[in-house]
This record gives C-alpha cells, sequence and structure tokens, in this order.
C-alpha cells in the first residue's frame, strides 16, 4: 500500500525551523543512498530505513551488481517498496561487466531492468576503456527502453570495488576537462543526470581535488550532477561548500546524518548553524 504523503505540520516537533526541502520529485538537494553491498539489505531493513527517512530520499543504488545474486522475487519486493515511497531505483554500475559479454547480454539487461521495475540505469565506464560514442549510444539504448540513463563520470581509471589507493595512484589520473567535455555530451544526449564518481577526487587521494569539483560545477551547474561523497567529511564539505541543494550519493547508513546537515539543525563546529535557507 502506498503510503500518504507526509507535511511539516506532521513532522514530530513541528513548531522548530529547519531548512525546507522541496517535496519530492526534486530535482536539486537529492540524495541517492546505495543499497545492499558492504551488508545485505532485506524489505525489514529497507522499511525500517524508508518509515523513518523516506521524506529525505530520492533514490536507492545497487552496487557492485549485487541484485543479480538475489532471488527475482526478493528484488522485485525491494523495488517496489522503494517506489511506494516515492524513491527511484538505479542498478548502480553494473552495465560495465555486462559489455564484457557482447550486445546481447547488454539489450538482454536493459530489457530485464525495465521488466524488474528499475527505473535508473547507470552507465558506467571505471574497469574498462570504451569510445565515447559507444558511450553515447549506450546512453541511447537506456532512454530508448524508456529507463533513465545515468552516466558516471571521473578522472580515476581503475575506479570502484574498493581498489587500493596505491595501485589506484599507480595508474594516474584524467584531466578534469576530459571527463567535463563527457559529462556535457551525455546531458546534451538527454541523460537524466550525471554521476561524478569520488575517486582521484576525494576517495583514494592524498589532497583532494577540490579544483576538479570547482571546475565541474562552474562548466554544469550543480542541478545536472550528483556528486559521491560516501564519507562524512566529504559530504560535509559540499554541504558546507554548495549549499544544502547540492545533489549527493552516500551510504545508507548515512542518511540521517547528511539530512541533519541539509536541514541546519546539526553539524561538526565548522557547520553548526551555518547551513541556512533563504526561501522568501
Amino acid at each position: 500500500m502506498k503510503p500518504s504523503p507526509r507535511h511539516a505540520s506532521e513532522r514530530a516537533f513541528p513548531f522548530l525551523k529547519i531548512n525546507q526541502r522541496s517535496p519530492k520529485p526534486r530535482t536539486r538537494g537529492i540524495t541517492e543512498i546505495r543499497g545492499p553491498y558492504y551488508t545485505p539489505m532485506g524489505q525489514r531493513t529497507l522499511q525500517d530505513i524508508l518509515e523513518t527517512m523516506g521524506d529525505y530520499v530520492d533514490a536507492l543504488k545497487f552496487a557492485g551488481g549485487s541484485f543479480s545474486l538475489m532471488p527475482r522475487e526478493t528484488l522485485k519486493g525491494l523495488i517496489d517498496l522503494c517506489h511506494a515511497h516515492e524513491v527511484l531505483v538505479s542498478t548502480g554500475g553494473f552495465i560495465e561487466y555486462v559489455l564484457t559479454q557482447g550486445a546481447d547480454a547488454v539489450r538482454s539487461y536493459i530489457r530485464e531492468c525495465k521488466s524488474l521495475g528499475f527505473d535508473i540505469v547507470e552507465v558506467s565506464s571505471g574497469f574498462i576503456t570504451l569510445p565515447p560514442d559507444d558511450f553515447l549510444r549506450l546512453v541511447e539504448e537506456v532512454q530508448k527502453a524508456g529507463l533513465k540513463a545515468k552516466p558516471e563520470v571521473g578522472i580515476q581509471f581503475g575506479a570502484g570495488g574498493a581498489t587500493a589507493s596505491a595501485e589506484l595512484e599507480a595508474e594516474g589520473t584524467r584531466d578534469p576537462d576530459w571527463a567535463i567535455r563527457q559529462a556535457r555530451r551525455f546531458l546534451e544526449a538527454g541523460a537524466y543526470q550525471v554521476m561524478i564518481e569520488s575517486e582521484g577526487i576525494t576517495e583514494n587521494v592524498g589532497r583532494w581535488r577540490t579544483d576538479v569539483v570547482a571546475r565541474i560545477v562552474d562548466a554544469l551547474g550543480l542541478d545536472p550532477v550528483m556528486f559521491e561523497a560516501a564519507d562524512p567529511e566529504v559530504f560535509a564539505w559540499y554541504v558546507k561548500n554548495y549549499g544544502p541543494d547540492v545533489n549527493l550519493f552516500v551510504d545508507h547508513s548515512q542518511i540521517v546524518q547528511l539530512e541533519c546537515l541539509r536541514a541546519g539543525i546539526w553539524g561538526t563546529k565548522s557547520l553548526w548553524g551555518r547551513v541556512l535557507t533563504y526561501k522568501g
């Protein structure tokens, strides 16, 4: 049964002012949470998350192809539960594995995603080299199926799968302008949104590449991009520097902490009382 939408007046302690959030479906301040990967997640766990914090969750993203290990009906139940709470469901960056099995497998994968009720197919290539035009064709295939294509771009080759920092450092990084050009092409082709991979920027680096973030935001704006920020220090930095309406991907265990920052009700010493919105 679909829950009835909750309004601010129904929030506990409604007399306390907090930063106002746009109602779902949102176009900014989007929070995507990681589903099962580091820990399993069944309907009971997901139900707890969505019953308590569902107003602030916009999408759930599977990771590492974890859905391909589940019974089909169990997976369908998780997707249906998300939809009951107005939460979109993303495949995460699994298509690069499917690509290694050929074009027929890719087409079957997209059809099955549609059949199961996925909303978003992330199009990633962190572990493989794919020509830019082929990447665009994948985006078009996803969109032709009636799904939202969400390409992932970054500056670090081999990103993902908890690869060791030393191994990634040996790979080197790409020119950020290359990533920006790729992202712009995807958006011009109608991509729903672009995910910015954290490796090489704020993850597995000796020094955060905040300059890369600034160049991406300057070139593309905030609304069409989402930053991977599955570390409290990282998402706190994004909120501090780009405000509560920045789009972020975090682990499901971090949704409460992130929303406290977005709402302006709690935070570290450098953030407490300083995250504000003005809805004049």
